[in-house]
């Protein structure tokens, strides 16, 4: 069974977005062995410099490398674009290709460091649109659900 991991940067602090994200765990607990793991945001200050931020990035980068496992696939602004039917068929195409894990990566607000992202599988954007990193989690789990159904042929996606 493949393993699907969300690795992200700091917590849910809507009881919605959990509960959304719980829900969809749960769903997806059919198709794969599925989790999503936080990684505690660096501190900056009010107003921090472009250095303070790049070597945020940098730290958060390296606590989000030593947890991903297999395909790493981050989620960023200058990533590819996938329909919901494309992404199904990336997910199923690295599966039968002999991937066992896939891990999904959402940064902070400031986005992900330079080094994790040379060292992705596959870019991905949501969309050409900026959404709150904490939506964006909900929204990944709902797509990624949405591509274990369109695999397996249920009904959910019309």
């Amino acid at each position: 069974m493949l393993t699907v991991q969300i690795v992200c940067v700091g917590k849910l602090k809507e009881k919605y977005l959990q509960a959304a994200c719980e829900e969809y765990a749960k769903r997806l607990g059919a198709f794969c062995r599925f989790s999503i793991l936080e990684i505690s945001e660096e501190r900056l200050p009010e107003s921090p410099s472009q250095a303070q931020i790049d070597a945020a990035l940098r730290e958060e980068g390296k606590k989000l490398l030593s947890a991903a496992q297999g395909c790493i696939i981050p989620l960023c602004i200058e990533g590819k674009l996938f329909s919901s039917p494309q992404l199904a068929a990336e997910l199923e195409h690295r599966a039968v290709s002999g991937v066992s894990s896939i891990t999904f990566v959402i940064g902070s607000s400031f986005g992900l460091s330079q080094e994790l992202k040379e060292k992705s599988d596959l870019r991905l954007s949501m969309s050409p649109m900026t959404f709150p990193h904490q939506l964006a989690r909900v929204m990944l789990c709902e797509q990624i659900y949405r591509s274990f159904q369109i695999n397996h042929h249920g009904k959910y996606h019309k």
